[in-house]
């Protein structure tokens, strides 16, 4: 996220040791997945220089590292809009189309 790029769909196939399998979407252009790979390689690296940066991140985002094992004991769900400053409570039951 800190370089710019979303979170892909990843998958850990359990028939390869050690594998991950990630699947980009079918509209992005060569130039993005070109960009893509040059980032996991970087971050390759960085893994192998200094792991512990991994453990930080990410750094440049509102939100930092979420406790997710929190997150799901404890389903407080908010909405907040852009530009908005006040909080919605997540409603249970919602329509589709306008009434």
């Amino acid at each position: 996220l800190d370089r710019g790029i979303h979170a892909p769909t990843v998958y850990f196939p359990l028939i390869v040791k050690e594998a991950m399998m990630i699947e980009p979407t079918e509209t992005e252009s060569l130039d993005t997945l070109d960009c893509f790979c040059e980032i996991m390689i970087e971050l390759s690296e960085l893994a192998k220089t200094d792991p512990s940066r991994f453990h930080e991140a990410p750094l440049d985002m509102p939100v930092r590292r979420l406790n997710e094992v929190k997150a799901a004991k404890d389903m407080n769900l908010v909405y907040q809009a852009p530009g908005s400053d006040k909080a919605k409570p997540h409603q249970t039951t919602t329509t589709v189309f306008p009434q």
